[in-house]
């Protein structure tokens, strides 16, 4: 994949280097360089979700729809008693559904850890939990886990429903491009169009995902917002 992006500019930075700051969400160097075709950090999957709130779900006054970030669900599935997390975690007391980015890292103390991301989707209203896995079953046990718990702090039991017809991808660093296509297809495509009282499939099975077009559309609105504040700042 070949793709023109502003490299010149990465090339100035260190590796820790700030790159974007978006709200609350600090992106370095290393985070972006991940766009070209590596594995995508928390980061990376933390602004496409800040995005996604502040550029969609923001024009939906009345939704209660949940993006967890990364670093949450991780420490959910890390956590012996989720309860203990009640303060730490947003109040899911009015909240419809919950997309959560499941993280194959079995080591707390590792950051940045594991080598595969997939999608959870919890269907609070419906008490069921949607598995999407681009290496399926590759974090099925991660995701079986992560609904137990989350079943447990929200006080209800959560039905698991692996999807074997999600997305397939065909490389080995994809994955979380796939989470960020996917989530931003069910919440658009299928949760804002939805009516109250219609039940929606939720199956990603037929959906062709073009990750190489994904990476470049999440670069072009990350190197949109940092031309933005650019010009803010002159």
């Amino acid at each position: 994949m070949t793709m023109r992006w502003g490299i010149s500019n990465l090339k100035k930075l260190r590796s820790d280097d700030p790159y974007l700051s978006y709200h609350d969400v600090r992106l370095t160097k290393d985070d972006v360089v991940t766009l070209k075709d590596d594995w995508l950090t928390d980061n990376v999957i933390a602004f496409w979700e800040e995005y996604l709130e502040r550029d969609y779900l923001a024009h939906y006054r009345f939704s209660n729809i949940v993006l967890l970030r990364p670093s949450m669900s991780f420490m959910l599935i890390q956590t012996p008693n989720p309860l203990t997390l009640k303060d730490a975690l947003p109040d899911f007391s009015k909240t419809t559904h919950i997309f959560l980015p499941i993280n194959d890292c079995r080591n707390a103390n590792q950051a940045e850890g594991g080598s595969h991301w997939s999608l959870l989707l919890v269907s609070v209203v419906d008490g069921i939990a949607f598995h999407y896995d681009s290496l399926n079953p590759a974090n099925r046990d991660e995701a079986i886990q992560t609904t137990k718990k989350l079943g447990t702090l929200l006080g209800k039991q959560l039905q698991f429903l692996d999807l074997p017809d999600s997305p397939q991808q065909e490389n080995s660093s994809d994955c979380g491009v796939f989470v960020c296509v996917q989530m931003k297809h069910l919440l658009l495509k299928k949760l804002m169009r939805a009516d109250k009282e219609q039940k929606v499939s939720m199956s990603m099975g037929g959906k062709h995902i073009d990750a190489a077009q994904g990476r470049k559309t999440m670069l072009e609105i990350i190197e949109a917002f940092r031309k933005e504040g650019e010009r803010r700042r002159s």
